[in-house]
């Protein structure tokens, strides 16, 4: 007997607090192994949850469709946090060009994949590879850039990209999410109509509800982040956390709200959330996007756990060779030409920039979720493109995931970010300045070892001392040594 097949995952288990403990420990933990190796961590959370699934150490979960909700739940967190941290002023030059690949770039995706794989490999996957529309939902789940690989690969590193590359990335991945969703939900039903005697006449049934979708969501989202922005301007709470409190409760309502009036709540709340984080000043954002990076963290987390849990690796081998196939295709071929069919008339952008782009298309959470869909569905064959979008989920990870910013290092389209500022803890409203550390060192102690034999220029003033563990609050004829780190501040000065 395999040692964990005496347990369940079910939500009324009574031991599901103990084993979701345990596992997020370990998850925790192997995050070091991944950054001494370059690994994604989303990856090895994947990895943890398929060795410690029904293949592997025999922890059964089976429930698609809770599978389902969690993950759209954690999918929900994480466009948030990705919509607060979105600037504005760094998107606005970039926006034409991520809306053109969340939208053209997924269509074209889409079209390339599906065409590819019923001609080449459908017949070899099941029932719905036999036909065309199956394969295009097959690459609909698979056409959009996963949110949640990109926001953790790229914020993993402090690495910086040139040619104004992450915002456009960044926007990409979270914006086309939604529309890879909305494509998937279409063709599933598209699908279960002419299973039931339905004609083609659904396809332009489908056409209309992706642009009410879009527009909807859209629309909703923008209301809603201003009505937000205004009641945030208006409001003053007992407690700082409960702002991110009350931000979380309107992206869910977005959220709901879209769905109900028949748009696409993933569009709405990230569009809302947009508006929300850049209508925040410095001190509260910095305050909100610390409580939602750890939520975020977590959602990542038990998202590509569970859906570890899900797989089965040992029904894998029926669809190895198609779905290397569509994989590559989809790596090398069709995700490239997207990208530079949907930039061509960017001739600002170096090709460089744009195989780079080509290169970001890496697939996680997002697609292996959005393959639950059939499944709940109940359509056939819908086992095996489960099987085959988690086995290229997987392939994404490792041969892209781990070797992103090698590619842009390789490219020359990277470079180091600035090492971040030692503060200790304290800090200041932007108005009053900037705080910044520095280290004495024997050049800086050739005129003198007082503070004040350092003659700082105007506008320069030392807050804080700090040496060997022990804070001194510094005055002019304190001596300084070697190795003493000053907390200091910028700003302006009257004398």
């Amino acid at each position: 007997m395999l040692p964990l097949s005496i347990f369940s995952v079910n939500l009324l288990s009574d031991n599901l607090l103990l084993l979701a403990s345990v596992l997020v420990f370990f998850a925790i933990l192997i995050t070091k192994v991944g950054a001494r190796f370059g690994a994604p961590s989303l990856l090895l959370f994947l990895l943890l949850g398929m060795g410690v699934g029904a293949d592997g150490l025999g922890l059964k979960f089976e429930d698609y469709e809770v599978a389902e909700s969690i993950g759209h739940f954690a999918m929900t967190i994480i466009l948030l946090t990705g919509g607060l941290e979105t600037s504005l002023s760094e998107t606005k030059p970039v926006m034409l060009k991520g809306i053109l690949l969340s939208t053209l770039g997924v269509f074209l995706t889409t079209a390339l994949t599906g065409t590819f794989a019923y001609l080449v490999v459908g017949r070899s996957i099941g029932p719905l590879g036999a036909t065309f529309l199956g394969c295009c939902l097959l690459a609909a789940v698979m056409s959009s850039t996963d949110s949640a690989s990109v926001f953790s690969v790229l914020h993993g590193k402090r690495t910086k990209l040139r040619e104004n590359l992450a915002p456009m990335l960044e926007l990409e991945s979270g914006s086309n999410d939604p529309m890879a969703y909305v494509l998937t939900i279409i063709l599933v039903e598209i699908l279960e109509s002419t299973k039931n005697g339905g004609t083609w006449a659904a396809v332009g049934t489908g056409a209309w509800v992706l642009l009410v979708q879009i527009v909807v969501g859209f629309l909703i989202g923008i209301a809603l982040g201003h009505a937000a922005k205004w009641l945030l301007d208006k409001i003053s709470l007992p407690s700082n956390s409960l702002y991110s409190v009350l931000i979380l409760s309107v992206a869910f309502f977005a959220n709901g709200l879209a769905s109900l009036l028949f748009g696409n709540g993933l569009l709405a709340l990230y569009v809302a959330a947009i508006i929300i984080g850049n209508s925040l000043d410095h001190t509260r954002k910095r305050d909100i996007l610390k409580f939602f990076d750890g939520m975020t963290w977590l959602m990542q987390l038990l998202m590509f756990l569970m859906l570890g849990l899900l797989a089965r690796p040992s029904q894998f081998s029926t669809i190895v060779w198609p779905a290397l196939a569509i994989g590559f295709f989809l790596i090398f071929v069709a995700r490239p030409c997207s990208v530079f069919l949907s930039l061509l008339p960017f001739k600002d952008m170096s090709p460089k920039a744009k195989a780079f782009t080509s290169w970001v298309g890496l697939k996680g959470a997002g697609p292996i979720l959005f393959a639950l869909c059939p499944v709940v569905a109940g359509l056939d064959g819908s086992n095996e493109i489960f099987n085959i979008v988690f086995f290229i989920a997987l392939t994404s990870l490792i041969l892209q995931g781990m070797t992103l910013l090698p590619a842009a290092k390789w490219l020359k389209l990277s470079y180091d970010e600035d090492p971040e500022v030692e503060t200790f803890g304290m800090e200041i409203p932007d108005e009053m300045g900037m705080l910044r550390d520095h280290t004495v060192s024997e050049d800086d102690l050739a005129n003198g070892a007082t503070l004040r034999d350092l003659n700082l220029p105007h506008g320069i003033r030392v807050m804080m001392v700090k040496r060997e563990g022990r804070f001194l609050v510094p005055h002019g004829s304190m001596p300084l040594q070697a190795g003493d780190h000053l907390i200091i501040i910028m700003g302006d000065s009257d004398d």
